[in-house]
């Protein structure tokens, strides 16, 4: 016992004696010489970018909510909550959970890390534009949420439980935001060549994204605060959005492992989860495609039948097409079923209605963020509205062409020809329409475009009322018969942000799917 005492008090004097020579050097003994110190941004840019569309949690605010909801897509059952206006924590909450943490704390830190080096100019620009895409999914999809200090915990304690900003302060804050970011990309700047999932690189392309988000932030703006949103749009449209399909911005995947590699929205619908088996085409939109000889029909469906079979067993006459009603479960479906349809329904079940083109749903298919279809449709809503002097009828035009023509980016056998495209265009009435007529259908067009980018969709119409939707009547909806007109918040933040999450609860009106954001002032 003496003996091992006396080790020990050898050992400890030695270590103090050697920790009062050098503590530094007794601190480094946990430093690894071998691990990386630094890490290239390029790299956590390239993450970020993928988790934005690649993680399957993403389908839960864009598939199980939006789509039902702006009567996309259709389903008996209840998880698909945004059909019948149910409420599911962790669906409603998602995109809160996985975007913060996955999504904006990289492209946060990203930004931190780059915007006083020169040579990084590029990777910050777009990390930036990217950043603001997300947060304006966010804010529209629950109104006031973190955005001045979202993401940046890394940065320090003061950080860790963020303030929720005013809708109407983000909106202003993106504008300015987005015209920094466009204004800092420089070919004399590191280019983002492959690291760069969208663009490749292409430098040209990030500025008409920028501008065409501010096109899209403009819009949304337009009920609350015409005389900004004009002031923007014009300042966007002269500094030049997206100019053909070639400008679209897609994510684009790979065929790899489950995960970030592939597109989520498709894993989700098709790849592992399979959720299209429980979902049809809704009745809505089948039916207006149908009604106006558009020739997307056999582009968004695949037909009727089992999409587990063998195709050759699929009915794909466009004649054929049957949507599926919103707002029904397996046995209240019955009474709005023909007495002919009830054996039909009780021996294949939704089978019998219009399932999604698997065409699509391939995991390396690329993921929607804004397209030049929506940035045309949105020139001939500011042309109607007399903000922009071009002429309505032209952006009305290449809008619903290029709506169509884009689908040959998912497969090729979705090309339509220029007869076809042009016929339903002039069967549209666009030129003769009155002004809230010509408002009218380019609502309903910019719903047909965003077949996929539900968030959008849902966004659109609760700001123009349009396509006009008769809502839903589940007895046993969340607080009302009515399209939800947000998601709530993520629960968690009740108990791990406490004083933030009751400061905006109490600011916008409660935490309600019926409470209106600040720019919903519409229908």
């Amino acid at each position: 016992m003496k003996a091992i005492n006396k080790i020990t008090g050898l050992f400890l004097a030695s270590v103090l004696t050697f920790s009062s020579c050098d503590e530094q050097a007794l601190l480094d003994l946990n430093v690894d010489p071998n691990s990386a110190t630094e890490m290239d941004m390029q790299y956590l840019f390239s993450l970020a970018t993928l988790r934005i569309g690649g993680e399957y949690e993403n389908t839960r605010a864009n598939m199980l909510y939006a789509a039902p909801a702006i009567q996309h897509t259709a389903s008996l059952a209840g998880y698909f909550s945004g059909d019948k206006y149910f409420y599911n924590a962790q669906y409603s909450g998602a995109y809160m959970e996985t975007h913060y943490t996955n999504v904006i704390r990289s492209l946060a830190h990203v930004i931190k890390n780059t915007q006083d080096d020169p040579n990084e100019a590029n990777v910050y620009a777009a990390a930036s534009v990217l950043r603001v895409f997300d947060l304006q999914r966010m804010t529209d999809l629950y109104g006031d949420i973190p955005y001045s200090q979202a993401g940046r915990g890394l940065e320090g304690e003061e950080f860790w439980f963020p303030i929720y900003d005013s809708q109407r302060d983000i909106y202003y804050d993106m504008v300015e935001e987005l015209k920094s970011a466009r204004d800092s990309f420089t070919s004399s700047a590191r280019s983002l060549g492959n690291q760069d999932y969208i663009y490749r690189g292409d430098l040209a392309k990030w500025r008409k994204f920028a501008n065409s988000l501010l096109m899209r932030v403009a819009m949304r703006m337009s009920n609350v605060d015409e005389a900004k949103a004009r002031e923007v749009f014009l300042e966007a449209y002269n500094s030049g959005a997206f100019e053909s399909n070639a400008d679209n911005a897609y994510i684009l995947y790979e065929e790899g492992p489950i995960g970030i590699n592939r597109n989520g929205l498709n894993d989700g619908y098709w790849g592992t989860y399979r959720y299209s088996r429980d979902c049809k085409i809704s009745k809505t939109f089948i039916d207006w495609m149908k009604s106006n000889d558009d020739p997307r029909l056999m582009i968004v469906s695949g037909g009727i039948g089992n999409p587990e079979s063998d195709p050759s067993t699929w009915n794909t006459d466009p004649e054929a097409q049957r949507g599926m009603p919103n707002g029904y479960n397996s046995t209240t479906i019955l009474n709005v079923l023909s007495g002919d349809d009830i054996p039909l329904f009780q021996s294949q079940g939704n089978r019998m209605f219009s399932m999604v083109n698997l065409k699509y749903l391939d995991w390396e298919d690329p993921y929607l963020l804004i397209t030049y279809a929506e940035t045309e449709l949105m020139k001939a809503e500011a042309a109607v509205r007399g903000w922009i002097g071009s002429d309505a009828n032209t952006h009305f035009a290449s809008g619903v062409a290029a709506a169509i023509n884009a689908w040959v980016n998912f497969d090729a056998s979705f090309a339509r020809s220029a007869q076809e495209v042009e016929a339903y265009i002039q069967g549209r009435g666009f030129a003769a329409a009155s002004t809230e007529d010509k408002l009218r259908l380019i609502g309903e067009e910019y719903w047909a475009a965003t077949w996929l980018n539900d968030i959008e969709s849902w966004s659109n119409w609760r700001r123009t009322g349009y396509p006009e939707l008769t809502p839903t009547q589940d007895p046993n909806r969340f607080e009302a018969n009515e399209i939800p007109r947000r998601l709530r918040y993520w629960e968690a933040e009740i108990g791990s942000n406490p004083e933030n999450y009751e400061a905006a609860r109490a600011r916008i009106g409660g935490d309600f799917l019926m409470t209106r954001v600040w720019w919903d002032g519409g229908n």
